[in-house]
């Protein structure tokens, strides 16, 4: 019986000292920019032809447009939209501020432009 109260301890113990890890651990940018943003912005981060239909002045994610974009303006874009909802919808009630860091990261490995910088 002691032997089987150490082991559910022992448990217990790993079991808490883990968690923490695991909530702390970061958000997937990868995963939220296809669920939130592929859409639209397609895959490559070039705006879909039914986007482009739709948002007369989407742009592509290229070295020149997130270059010229510090992490902060691009967060609060997807925080509050682009020109009042009409052009991108805000993402404040579907996305956490870390999640929106997630996806500016990913987009500046994948599409390119550090931009971290610029105003």
């Amino acid at each position: 019986m002691q032997n089987v109260m150490t082991r559910l301890l022992g448990t217990a113990a790993m079991l808490a000292c883990t968690a923490p890890a695991l909530s702390a651990q970061e958000p997937d940018g990868a995963a939220l920019y296809r669920e939130h943003c592929k859409e639209c912005h397609g895959a490559a981060g070039r705006p879909t032809k039914q986007a482009l239909g739709k948002y007369k002045d989407i742009k592509a994610f290229d070295a020149a447009f997130l270059g010229a974009r510090s992490d902060d303006s691009l967060i609060a874009v997807l925080k509050h939209g682009a020109k009042d909802g009409k052009e991108m919808k805000a993402f404040k009630e579907k996305l956490s501020a870390d999640e929106m860091g997630a996806v500016v990261k990913y987009m500046r490995t994948k599409f390119g432009g550090s931009g971290a910088n610029n105003p």
